[in-house]
């Protein structure tokens, strides 16, 4: 304690801000997988199992876009508090017994942790941009790529709790666990997460919420796009079909999707060594337009081979191992692009539009997922990715090929 305490106020508001955000994240990843398994064994198909997100991902378009205003009205620790609480309450509701477990009751449980989600997210990104020099770009870079590398290593930790939760204390007693945890951590930020951060100068209008910058508008529609494209087959679409399929269980979905999660995140918390950034040269439009077209073929590629009659392990297994890389990549070069272009003063209202466009590609993604899935099966999933990251590459031509721009 006495070595945190010497620490720079920012390292350690950093530091706070990051524990936060770890905790909610590995709660998050754990809930997604304990509903998908959980409800899946119910009977339920796909496209209902979709429907159980629709108000999680709903509500976090919605929270994105009031979120940052929020923010810059009474600070983003305000708004992380009020995400921790809220995910607390979401696991709670979900302790009821299971006869009480009706759709609409998950759905609501649901919408209230997308609504915590995206305010703990929100808030995490733009604290970043508050805490680092305006003229250290590189840095900057290198504290988006842990952030956000470590955040997706976790969620995937996070899978992996929620299958062997499920398995050793069923779906009742896994929500409690959760709640007890995610509660300490948010007493802990209650007391020491500094009160003013991100607060903007001037109360802004709600009519700020919406970008005003074109790198920002374009960046936010490649966002929405990439996102569309990893969940159209991820979330609903390949935990059922390895249950189904290759006759996976539990603890063998959850592994290996927490896996791949982990390898995600750390690919992206590297993306600056990746990207050559470290050699002083930051990356802008172009960086981000090239690999996303290094991505664009990989999913169709992956439908080919299996269409083929390759080995579906083999093809799927191997093909997800690569997509992960080149997504971790392009994700990470997009999140430290909008911290990067934001505006300084009430920066979460920036962040908060760009993340709604994320939540929006969430949204559609798993709908999609769900529905492709149940009428078409995986390999119409795939097709469906390639176009999406192709129409991503397609918006990231309107951003400025090199540096950085201070968004006005």
């Amino acid at each position: 304690m006495r070595a945190l305490s010497a620490l720079p106020l920012e390292i350690r508001q950093y530091l706070l801000v990051t524990g936060n955000y770890w905790a909610f994240t590995v709660t998050d990843g754990a809930l997604r997988m304990l509903v998908v398994l959980h409800f899946y064994t119910l009977g339920y198909t796909p496209l209902e199992i979709a429907a159980l997100f629709l108000f999680y991902e709903i509500f976090g378009v919605v929270t994105n876009l009031v979120g940052g205003y929020l923010g810059a009205r009474v600070g983003l620790n305000r708004t992380m508090n009020i995400g921790l609480a809220l995910q607390v309450i979401a696991l709670l509701i979900l302790t009821v017994p299971s006869a009480w477990l009706t759709v609409l009751l998950v759905m609501g449980a649901q919408a209230l942790s997308g609504i915590a989600k995206d305010l703990n997210k929100m808030s995490a990104k733009s604290s970043i941009k508050l805490l680092v020099p305006d003229n250290q770009q590189g840095t900057l870079f290198k504290w988006v790529a842990i952030l956000t590398g470590s955040k997706n290593a976790l969620k995937g930790v996070g899978f992996f709790v929620g299958g062997m939760l499920l398995a050793t204390l069923g779906f009742r007693g896994a929500m409690l666990a959760m709640a007890a945890v995610l509660a300490v951590v948010w007493v802990s930020s209650m007391i020491f997460l500094r009160k003013d951060l991100g607060k903007a100068s001037a109360a802004p209008k709600f009519r700020d919420v919406f970008s005003k910058s074109r790198a920002i508008n374009y960046l936010s529609a490649a966002r929405m796009f990439l996102f569309g494209a990893r969940d159209v087959w991820f979330v609903i679409a390949l935990p059922v079909y390895l249950s189904s399929v290759f006759g996976w269980d539990f603890w063998l979905v959850g592994g290996f999707m927490a896996s791949w999660i982990i390898g995600y995140g750390i690919v992206q918390s590297v993306a600056p060594a990746i990207t050559g950034s470290r050699s002083g040269h930051t990356p802008g439009g172009r960086a981000a337009l090239i690999w996303a077209l290094a991505l664009a073929g990989l999913p169709a590629g992956i439908a080919v081979a299996m269409a083929a009659g390759y080995s579906p392990q083999v093809v799927l297994i191997g093909g997800l191992l690569i997509f992960g890389v080149l997504f971790a990549v392009n994700s990470s070069l997009h999140s430290y692009l909008i911290v990067s272009y934001a505006k300084g003063d009430g920066v979460s209202l920036d962040v908060g539009f760009y993340y709604m466009s994320n939540a929006m590609g969430r949204l559609i993604g798993t709908l999609l997922s769900g529905w492709v899935y149940q009428a078409y099966g995986l390999e119409a999933c795939l097709w469906v990715s390639s176009l999406f990251v192709l129409m991503a590459a397609a918006f990231s031509l309107g951003l400025p090929r090199q540096g950085r721009l201070q968004a006005s």
